[in-house]
């Protein structure tokens, strides 16, 4: 079975380009020209030079001894916090910011959640001189304030999204209308692997470089370049699909996806895309989607204000379909309690987000001779304020 894009830009029955009219040929200029721009031997030299110079790539593959003790398993951490900017989402951005400039773009919109993808735009923007706007929900400008200042202090405008659930479904809304009415001079930078196609393909080939670099590096620590399980958390899913990427075609390497079951799939506060979900059309794309019988979206929930979306990227929802990966729901208490645990046992705070796949180490009954991959797709420098509040018994969330 095929796991990568295919010609129309379809996984399997998901993925496609839905999208109005007046976006068409944007959308359609970049299915044309971003390959052969991404795959050129300039482009590529100055996209590795980035990710190593200025990103600090490769990022360390660390055997965490203590949780490997508690777990009786081999728990290696693919240490994407230690990015610059503090996530995986810069490996991404450096991408597309290269792209737009070849493409003749002079201004740079973007969405974001966690408000890391918005700060790592920001970054890039700042690095290529060059205007931003960052759309960001209402709630998730409250929850994710640091984020909020250190774009502004890059230089961008960050712009409140108001409507609905006031978080990260709205911020695309609101970046997907900017877009419409600047057709011509402004590229979007999508920070996940959703929307419409080429951006589910084109963020998790950036992204890939991720799992390009476990296998380089478990082969040198190890003798083998293929861990037995990868986990990653998932809310449009854009770490997951760097560290799954270079292991899709090796069946004997297991895919685990964790999302936010938020207070219990069960609860009606929740994103659990894939037990909650089923197929429909959102931001671009057809995916699974959390919606009512009518088709009208379900409001997602979730403490962690990156994994706070009502679908799921194509890619994965076809390797969840096909049974490729194994996507499983983790509640906020399982998230907090394993991200207390990672701090006190590893010394490394970790996001709320990458917690989430932290917390599946629980259920996992790895065996003592097998390899455990988890990507540490960011730090929780940003989180400390929610991690304090729910140390201290208080309302977290929204």
């Amino acid at each position: 079975m095929q796991y990568t894009v295919d010609k129309n830009g379809y996984y399997g029955q998901f993925g496609g380009a839905y999208v109005p009219e007046m976006l068409f040929p944007n959308v359609e200029e970049l299915e044309t020209q971003y390959l052969a721009i991404c795959q050129s031997a300039e482009f590529q030299a100055e996209f590795a030079a980035l990710l190593r110079d200025y990103v600090g790539r490769p990022t360390p593959l660390y055997l965490a001894r203590r949780l490997s003790e508690r777990y009786r398993t081999q728990v290696y951490l693919k240490r994407e916090d230690l990015n610059h900017t503090g996530a995986h989402k810069i490996n991404n951005t450096i991408g597309q910011i290269l792209l737009a400039k070849r493409l003749g773009k002079r201004r740079i919109i973007a969405e974001t959640g966690a408000g890391q993808h918005g700060v790592a735009t920001a970054t890039v923007c700042a690095l290529m001189g060059l205007p931003c706007v960052v759309y960001m929900g209402e709630v998730d400008m409250a929850r994710q304030r640091p984020n909020v200042e250190r774009m502004r202090m890059l230089g961008a405008e960050v712009r409140p999204a108001t409507s609905g659930s006031r978080t990260l479904k709205d911020a695309t809304n609101e970046a997907i209308r900017d877009w419409i009415n600047h057709p011509d001079d402004t590229h979007y930078i999508i920070g996940s692997v959703v929307g419409p196609h080429p951006y589910p393909d084109m963020v998790a080939r950036f992204q890939s470089v991720i799992s390009q670099e476990v296998r380089q590096q478990l082969a040198a620590q190890t003798g083998r370049e293929l861990p037995d399980y990868v986990l990653a958390c998932v809310g449009g899913g854009s770490n997951a699909a760097g560290a799954f990427y270079h292991f899709l075609d090796e069946p004997g390497v297991q895919l685990i996806g964790l999302e936010a079951a938020g207070q219990g799939v069960d609860t009606g506060h929740s994103a659990a895309t894939t037990v909650l979900g089923r197929p429909g059309i959102l931001h671009g794309s057809k995916s699974l989607l959390m919606q009512t019988p009518d088709g009208q979206v379900v409001e997602p929930y979730s403490i962690s204000a990156g994994l706070d979306y009502p679908g799921i990227g194509p890619l994965h929802a076809h390797l969840f379909t096909s049974g490729r990966a194994l996507f499983c729901p983790i509640t906020d208490e399982e998230a907090m309690q394993a991200g207390l645990l990672c701090s006190r046992l590893e010394g490394i705070i970790p996001a709320i987000e990458t917690a989430h796949a932290f917390a599946y180490l629980e259920k996992l009954n790895a065996q003592p001779h097998e390899t455990v991959v988890i990507c540490c797709s960011g730090r929780g420098d940003k989180d400390l304020q929610t991690y304090i509040n729910w140390l201290d018994g208080q309302p977290v969330g929204h």
